[in-house]
């Protein structure tokens, strides 16, 4: 692939990091800090990440599993998450390509329609089971998930960035 100018090489990622990532984010999202329908869904956010910039480790299967997780975690219909995650997960995959050419805030803005169709499709599935509407506080999710997306982008990828090399004579 050809890289922006000025873009860091960057390490492989090791796979204890990339599934330790996912189970903290499961822990944090299994925190009990009350059920407001604004708050962000950090496992979708970490799951975003990592299908974009390893899809060959976390796809639609991963997701599918931390879905059903958190569908037992929260007692809420089986498959509601599982379905939304896995849907995340796929359209992730669908333009991590893409996605990979913007800079960072502008990566927040490609994935802001992600999180939107995720937490539609969790609304729709509760809805249709004869949930009741959260109000309209529920869209704030998706924009905090979008504004936290550099933080976590820094985060996940900090342990793959090298240091620079000051050697001149070395291209990369």
């Amino acid at each position: 692939m050809i890289m922006r100018p000025g873009q860091q090489l960057l390490l492989p990622a090791n796979p204890l990091f990339i599934w330790g990532s996912l189970l903290l984010a499961l822990v944090v999202n299994m925190l009990p800090l009350g059920r407001v329908p604004w708050m962000p869904d950090v496992l979708a956010l970490v799951l975003v990440f990592w299908s974009v910039h390893q899809p060959l480790r976390v796809g639609i299967g991963a997701a599918f599993v931390f879905g059903l997780a958190m569908d037992v975690h929260q007692a809420a219909l089986l498959g509601q998450h599982a379905l939304a995650y896995t849907a995340l997960s796929f359209f992730a995959i669908t333009i991590h390509r893409r996605l990979l050419w913007f800079s960072v805030p502008s990566q927040a803005v490609q994935v802001l329609p992600l999180f939107f169709a995720a937490h539609a499709i969790e609304l729709a599935v509760r809805m249709l089971a004869g949930g009741i509407f959260p109000g309209f506080s529920v869209l704030l999710a998706p924009l905090i998930e979008a504004v936290l997306w550099p933080v976590v982008s820094v985060a996940l990828l900090a342990p793959q960035r090298r240091a620079p090399d000051p050697d001149a004579n070395r291209p990369l």
